[in-house]
């Protein structure tokens, strides 16, 4: 089905419903925008589908309907759009994975004229530049931001900039000043903002509460380790130039970087591995796991960051040398943040490991004959280690022994405290629905980002420069005199995509 015929289960009249059930007024009516169409930008749509204060009315790709997405799976994304079209035949048998401003269309209408059918509104446009979205959509007052990273700074404040809440995905951006700016303009607009990779951290919670409750002492290093990347991360600049696919506008895709010819090697899923284009397997997925972290420990910006990438050899004249690669991520690193003392909490260590990379098996392990998980965290004190893998795993004291018998002692403590403890949030759209119509601010406001922010994107500049050791003034948003470094902090823009915060 294309998107013109799905387009005709619908009337034709402007924005207003009828009643029903499950009706929503329209004052009530959050319209939204889909910008970014790509294989992740689909996937989110059941999340906004199940929210009948949303109604979809754009979406914007600059791909209008390729086939040459990447995925985790050769089938799995098709099958998984013809599920929500529930047209199980859907584009089976043809070349590639699908994605585009047209196919997310094509999804929208479909589904509304089904799960809608006694409400009458205009289809869903599609644009291929943000911008023109914004110019001509004049009553969408809320963006779902589903972008390459390099994009998430330029689509955020030029919405914001209009008065329109902002749900996107990580990270705020791949650029520390423009994460900054992004969070100046927050403040300064006060729409609704939700960061989509936050949460609550329930068992940061728990892991917290046992820390204060002196399990482990005190507190004196974080480390997290991720089997990420599950992508290319190239090891030289392409020089072969393809063309560029039919329906894909190349320069609203680079956006505000600078030009360079087309290439598939920086495109869809493989754009994270590039410094301009991504934030590495870090951004991709620590703020996942370490949002938590930087909220319930209170941590600000680090004042130190090192990190040891890994590097490739090859031979030039017959001499093996190193390659000199300032332009895209390495397969594996590890980066050390050092976070200065706060209040009663004292200066601590973050280690972030990727690339399949993990710390030793610590010794309490060894005693249980256990290994550390493929991914994990771990909490080390003065006197114990707390580990916390991934993948639904529950916290846990390390060795077992010392967690039975911590369990023990606290069991009335911790069942006193559970019946206090205020339900977590863990339906993050309707959270940023509710804020969008003057709600409190979700657990991923925009507003809570600037530390974790401020520390990815140096890890980033830290790797980018061979693991330089950078000091950073949070204050001055500088590292040290370190020019090299500070040009790091924001991007050579293309004209005409310059960013700047709200003082400028």
């Amino acid at each position: 089905m294309t998107g013109g015929t799905a387009a005709a289960a619908f009337t034709i009249v402007p924005r207003r419903v009828l009643g029903g059930a499950g009706f929503v007024a329209p004052s009530e009516k959050i319209t939204l925008a889909l910008i970014g169409c790509g294989t992740q930008g689909l996937r989110e749509l059941p999340s906004l589908f199940a929210l009948p204060e949303v109604q979809i009315v754009a979406v914007c790709d600059p791909v209008k309907d390729g086939h040459d997405y990447l995925d985790w799976s050769r089938d799995g994304h098709r099958a998984a759009i013809a599920e929500m079209l529930r047209q199980p035949d859907w584009r089976r048998g043809q070349p590639g994975i699908p994605g585009g401003r047209e196919v997310a269309r094509e999804v929208v209408e479909t589904v509304y004229a089904r799960q809608r059918s006694e409400e009458k509104f205009r289809g869903c446009t599609a644009y291929a530049d943000f911008r023109e979205l914004l110019a001509q959509e004049r009553d969408v007052n809320a963006v779902k931001v589903m972008t390459p990273d390099h994009l998430h700074a330029a689509v955020a404040i030029a919405a914001m900039k209009q008065g329109k809440h902002v749900m996107m995905h990580k990270p705020l951006a791949n650029r520390l000043l423009e994460a900054r700016w992004v969070i100046e303009w927050a403040r300064k607009t006060k729409v609704a903002t939700h960061f989509l990779a936050a949460s609550d951290g329930a068992d940061i919670q728990e892991i917290k509460r046992w820390i204060d409750g002196g399990a482990i002492g005190s507190l004196r290093e974080i480390h997290n380790w991720s089997n990420r990347p599950v992508w290319p991360q190239y090891s030289a600049i392409p020089t072969d130039q393809p063309p560029v696919p039919a329906g894909f506008d190349w320069p609203l895709w680079l956006g505000p970087s600078r030009d360079r010819p087309y290439h598939p090697c920086y495109t869809h899923a493989v754009f994270r591995g590039w410094y301009e284009f991504g934030g590495g397997a870090l951004a991709d997925m620590g703020h996942y796991s370490l949002w938590p972290v930087f909220q319930l420990f209170g941590l600000e910006a680090p004042v130190r960051v090192e990190s040891c990438p890994t590097h490739v050899c090859t031979v030039r004249d017959q001499v093996a040398v190193r390659v000199r690669n300032d332009y895209s991520f390495p397969a594996a690193c590890t980066i050390r943040f050092k976070f200065a003392a706060r209040g009663a909490r004292p200066a601590l260590d973050l280690f972030w490991y990727d690339g399949s990379l993990r710390p030793p098996t610590p010794e309490e392990l060894e005693h249980d004959n256990q290994a550390l998980p493929s991914e994990g965290m771990m909490f080390v004190g003065d006197r114990g280690k707390i580990l916390a893998g991934f993948r639904g795993e529950a916290p846990k004291i390390i060795p077992e022994k010392k967690m039975r018998e911590f369990r023990a002692a606290a069991s009335a403590r911790e069942t006193a405290e559970a019946q206090t403890r205020p339900p977590t949030r863990r339906d993050a759209a309707a959270a940023w629905v509710a804020a969008c119509k003057g709600g409190p601010a979700t657990v991923g406001d925009f507003l809570l980002a600037g530390p974790i922010s401020d520390a990815f994107n140096l890890g980033a500049v830290s790797l980018r420069l061979g693991g330089r050791r950078l000091a950073f003034d949070a204050a001055a948003a500088k590292i040290g005199a370190d020019a090299e470094a500070n040009q790091c902090l924001a991007r050579e823009y293309r004209a005409g995509w310059e960013l700047a915060g709200p003082a400028a």
